[in-house]
């Protein structure tokens, strides 16, 4: 009996296809996440399907012109999930709440998208207001008590596997 793949689905947030693009750092710890970026860029995005908002073509078109135009580039590959009122209030919520400040509107706006539809991966380097270990309990909490499927929020190095020992 022959088993049917399944893709795994991801929203690729704005910080991923920033750092894919982004000149090399100087930085060690950007650098890094430059590196890792690209390596699973590069080796492993064809095994998941991935998805993108307008709110991520809004973010990656700003600043610079040519690099506004490689982060495009990159989107374009990618599905894009439509915008609903759900989505808004979702966010609303999620900031009304006290979870995320009304600074991190467009970060809670990534998170109701890839929760609205059921998206099982949200992949992003931004760890001030998504990937952050004080903020994602009662982030799951709260989505899981409005009734959508949470989506595990983690970063490319997560999903590499990589523990950043000293071998």
């Amino acid at each position: 009996m022959k088993w049917a793949k399944f893709m795994v689905s991801i929203y690729i947030e704005t910080s991923v296809v920033s750092v894919l693009t982004a000149r090399l750092s100087s930085n060690v710890l950007s650098l890094s996440r430059q590196m890792l970026t690209r390596q699973w860029w590069a080796d492993y995005r064809s095994n998941y399907d991935l998805f993108v908002s307008q709110f991520v073509y809004d973010e990656v078109a700003r600043g610079d012109v040519d690099a506004a135009r490689q982060r495009a580039e990159i989107l374009d590959e990618l599905t894009t999930l439509e915008i609903t009122p759900e989505v808004f209030d979702i966010a609303t919520e999620l900031i009304s709440s006290g979870i995320l400040p009304e600074q991190a509107r467009l970060d809670a706006l990534h998170i109701s998208i890839s929760s609205v539809y059921g998206v099982e991966y949200l992949l992003t380097w931004n760890c001030k207001h998504i990937a952050n270990a004080h903020t994602l309990p009662r982030l799951y909490r709260k989505l899981e008590a409005l009734g959508l499927r949470v989506p595990f929020v983690c970063t490319i190095e997560e999903m590499l596997g990589h523990d950043n020992s000293f071998e």
